[in-house]
């Protein structure tokens, strides 16, 4: 078990991890933070998002900004600001940031390698990296 740490963390001060082309994403939990869970801090511009796939666990994303297509067991739903994409594990889904602004997304996940084969399942593109 990772030694316990408390953290205050300054968003301005997150460094950015690399991952695909106009998408953004900083963790502020995690490793370094000493938890078992991952939060993450991402903007998305538009016409970027993630493909769609399954987790073996939950992924709880919030929408804090812009708007996105989402797609979700088969169904499309768009989904302004203000909203939470709450998915159970095995629904397929993806999103799609539509409009011209930048979406901003905090995105929780109660594991911290959630981008294993273990975890996750890209049904439209390669894992990012």
């Amino acid at each position: 078990m990772p030694e316990q740490v408390t953290a205050i963390i300054d968003h301005s001060q997150t460094p950015e991890v690399p991952g695909r082309p106009g998408y953004r994403k900083c963790d502020i939990g995690g490793h370094e933070q000493g938890t078992s869970s991952t939060f993450n801090l991402n903007t998305a511009e538009p016409g970027t998002g993630a493909p769609l796939h399954t987790n073996t666990i939950d992924e709880t994303i919030v929408i804090d900004g812009g708007k996105v297509e989402v797609k979700i067991d088969g169904e499309t739903h768009v989904v302004d600001k203000n909203h939470t994409l709450v998915i159970p594990p095995g629904a397929e889904h993806g999103f799609k940031v539509v409009g011209e602004e930048a979406t901003k997304l905090l995105v929780f996940f109660p594991e911290l390698d959630l981008y294993s084969t273990e975890h996750t399942n890209n049904l439209e593109l390669a894992r990012p990296t």
